[in-house]
């Protein structure tokens, strides 16, 4: 159903104020040529934004789609952007003077402005030094949803004890969920979510070589868990973190009621 269907059926009193405006939020998207159909309405219907995803695009593709954006929106979120899509990002900023933040970590760029804390709490940790990237883009993502993170990094099971200082200092500051970014064998997540009382998100990550190489044994490793956990996909980064921020903002506006 299109707008004026919509429109026209609010006006004859067919449907209500309230199913006109799901409707909307249903359908409500910009078309931009014949490259994409650009969902503008994502957060208010999923209470997660969308991305563009740049490593699959040209930079002209990327800087096209998040003029739609930032037209609408007044911000835009760009994943997986290499150095060869920045400085056109950046002169994109520049021009409608718009701040920018980038992570190079994780290659995360977000132009405009960022959202008011919602009081969402999350914790995000990686094993290795290597698994950094990922657990950098679940951070940046939740950071862009209105969640405070807390990070530890470097805290893998081949030295087990750098980790339960960290982690007392997490359940301390009383966090509503919890990401866990491992490489090689993938056994973190599972003995995080065996000593937590939130929820725990393990994101896979490709490092690691030979048999099982590529985040393939810790993606099997995760999904044999005894301790009980949600697995995304290798390397998911930005997945883990949405998922773990919409768990915290649920969590947060309990407490505010």
């Amino acid at each position: 159903m299109d707008l004026p269907d919509i429109l026209k059926k609010l006006t004859n009193s067919e449907i209500s104020l309230h199913e006109a405006e799901k409707l909307l939020k249903i359908n409500h998207f910009e078309e931009l040529s014949n490259m994409a159909k650009v969902d503008i309405h994502r957060t208010r219907r999923t209470g997660i934004p969308e991305a563009i995803i740049a490593d699959c695009k040209t930079c002209e593709e990327v800087v096209s789609i998040s003029r739609v954006h930032l037209k609408t929106d007044g911000r835009v979120i760009i994943t997986r952007a290499g150095h060869e899509y920045i400085e056109q990002l950046k002169a994109l900023a520049d021009e409608i003077k718009a701040p920018i933040r980038y992570s190079k970590p994780a290659r995360f760029v977000v132009i405009g402005d960022q959202l008011k804390r919602t009081g969402g709490r999350i914790g995000v940790i990686s094993a290795g030094t290597a698994d950094i990237p990922v657990a950098e883009e679940a951070k940046m993502i939740a950071e862009e949803m209105g969640c405070s993170v807390t990070t530890i990094y470097d805290v893998g099971v081949a030295g087990i004890h750098r980790l339960f200082p960290e982690l007392t200092k997490l359940i301390a500051n009383g966090v509503d969920a919890v990401v866990v970014a491992a490489g090689r064998e993938g056994t973190l997540p599972a003995v995080v979510a065996g000593l937590v009382d939130a929820p725990v998100i393990g994101v896979p990550v490709s490092t690691g070589y030979g048999a099982g190489g590529k985040g393939e044994a810790a993606l099997l490793s995760m999904l044999q868990s005894c301790s009980v956990l949600t697995v995304v996909n290798i390397d998911a980064g930005f997945v883990a973190g949405a998922f773990a921020a919409r768990i915290a903002n649920l969590a947060a506006q309990h407490r505010n009621h």
